[in-house]
C-alpha cells in the first residue's frame, strides 16, 4: 500500500469511494456538488486536499483535510474533514495508516494540531480514533445558512 497526494487521474477511484462514504452515512448530494468537490481538491490553490491509499492499484481509502490559522496557537490546525476506507479494506490498518500519514505531513508543514469529528455512534471509527487520543468532549454544532 502506499499513500500519495490525489492526482487528476483518480477521478473514477475516488467517486467510487466517495458514493461509498455518502452511502455510508445514508447521504445523497447533487452531482453538481461532487463534481465541485472534486475540482476544488484539484485546485491547487485550495486549501482542501486529499491523500489516497492505494493498494493493487486501486483506491482503497481517502482521508480530505485542510489547514487553517487558529486561535490558540502561534500557527496551523489540520482539520481532518473526511475519512474513508472501501468495506473490503477494513480491518487491514488503512484508517489508522491515513491518519499517520496525515500526522506526518502536517508535522512537515509545521502544522500544530490534526483534529476531527465523527459521530457518536460511530463506534468502528470510534474505536481507531481512541487510539490516537481520547476524545477532547467537544460537541459540535452545525447552522445552515443556504
Amino acid at each position: 500500500m502506499i499513500i500519495r497526494d490525489a492526482e487528476p487521474g483518480d477521478h473514477a477511484g475516488w467517486l467510487t469511494l466517495w458514493q461509498g462514504f455518502l452511502d455510508y452515512y445514508a447521504t445523497t448530494l447533487p452531482a453538481a456538488v461532487t463534481d465541485h468537490t472534486w475540482a476544488r481538491l484539484m485546485d491547487q490553490g485550495c486549501t482542501m486536499k486529499m491523500r489516497l491509499a492505494i493498494r493493487d492499484d486501486r483506491p482503497a481509502g481517502f482521508a480530505i483535510h485542510q489547514h487553517h490559522p487558529s486561535t490558540g496557537i502561534m500557527g496551523d490546525d489540520c482539520y481532518l474533514e473526511d475519512l474513508f476506507v472501501a468495506p473490503s479494506a477494513r480491518g487491514q490498518g488503512i484508517g489508522r495508516a491515513l491518519i499517520e500519514d496525515l500526522m506526518a505531513l502536517a508535522r512537515d508543514r509545521g502544522w500544530h494540531r490534526l483534529y476531527w469529528h465523527t459521530n457518536a455512534d460511530n463506534t468502528d471509527a470510534r474505536r481507531l480514533y481512541d487510539r490516537f487520543v481520547p476524545s477532547d468532549g467537544h460537541i459540535r454544532y452545525r447552522l445552515g445558512l443556504n
